[in-house]
């Protein structure tokens, strides 16, 4: 519910904010409004900032705490706003949690730092987190294994859900996942334990088949976050196939936009393409696009208005192809 905080009931779309910057790197508010106002209009379930792909490690605590705070009032409690606290100090992490939750936010979302090996660590450096936290912050756990090394294991999310109250969503990243995902569902209704909202990222690369696997919805920044919304709503109403045709007209651009260390600059140039940001600006580090990406990129996008075009008229893009 919109200005509700987020729970183990949560479901939908939880669209990753991106940071929108003008050309000389500075934070670009007015850009903000035009993407918040965007995703509002796509009817997703709620919004997170600060995430990987928002550029949360650019930022000062000083953009981050103004950047979230510009978010939430923009929103005006339309929409549940997740904030992105994750770094390596608990007290900073305790302190933007605050700030965040002070200005109204729904929960935030932490991801284990590199460097964790065994399960002991990685279940002891979490539940020190919601200790410090405390029961009244609710909390995301995103297990993102590729970005940040650390394996979270089924046995300790499991530990989690038992001892740890405020974990109440757990943003799913790994890959290969499915067999995880469908594992966590398995047994942790085997053993009587509380069922957590389990939201995906990856930019929804497996988004059906998650969604199968008894995923809750997405967390990710995909371009097209509309996609994402019709895409659950198809198969909450139990049209697998229609979800399926829609998720593949837009596959060949979110597979573009996920190539690691690129697609973010992929992701921004859509969105200003879209007119939903003034510039496609990703701070350094950071790749910009070439002239080749650029005409792949055209490609890419023509070949989407065609694939949607079909698929509104109801004919199969692959006996469109075919000639029949």
């Amino acid at each position: 519910m919109p200005g509700h905080r987020i729970s183990e009931q949560s479901q939908g779309v939880f669209v990753i904010a991106a940071t929108p910057f003008d050309d000389t790197g500075n934070l670009d508010f007015d850009s903000a409004d035009r993407l918040i106002d965007h995703y509002i209009a796509c009817g997703v379930a709620g919004i997170t900032v600060l995430g990987m792909m928002g550029e949360a490690h650019k930022l000062t605590r000083d953009e981050s705490v103004n950047f979230a705070r510009h978010v939430l009032n923009r929103c005006d409690g339309r929409l549940p706003i997740v904030v992105g606290v994750s770094q390596s100090s608990l007290h900073g992490l305790k302190d933007l949690s605050n700030e965040a939750m002070e200005s109204g936010a729904a929960g935030v979302m932490v991801s284990p730092p590199s460097g964790l090996k065994t399960d002991d660590e990685v279940y002891s450096y979490i539940s020190a987190v919601a200790d410090t936290l405390g029961p009244d912050i609710p909390l995301c756990l995103q297990d993102y294994p590729q970005a940040t090394g650390t394996h979270i294991t089924v046995a300790v999310i499991l530990r989690l859900i038992a001892e740890a109250e405020s974990l109440v969503m757990f943003k799913h990243e790994d890959c290969p996942g499915l067999t995880k995902l469908s594992r966590i569902r398995a047994e942790s209704e085997a053993a009587g334990l509380r069922r957590l909202s389990i939201v995906v990222g990856n930019g929804g690369l497996y988004y059906p088949l998650e969604l199968g696997r008894g995923a809750d919805g997405a967390m990710t920044g995909f371009a097209y976050p509309e996609m994402l919304v019709e895409v659950l709503r198809l198969m909450t109403a139990g049209d697998r196939d229609a979800a399926d045709d829609l998720f593949d007209a837009y596959l060949p651009v979110l597979r573009y936009e996920q190539q690691p260390g690129f697609g973010l600059a992929v992701r921004k140039e859509i969105l200003r393409r879209r007119g939903l940001i003034a510039t496609g600006h990703v701070r350094r580090p950071g790749v910009r696009l070439s002239a080749v990406d650029h005409a792949e990129l055209d490609c890419l996008l023509d070949r989407l208005e065609r694939r949607l075009a079909l698929h509104h008229a109801g004919v199969s893009p692959v006996l469109s192809q075919a000639g029949e």
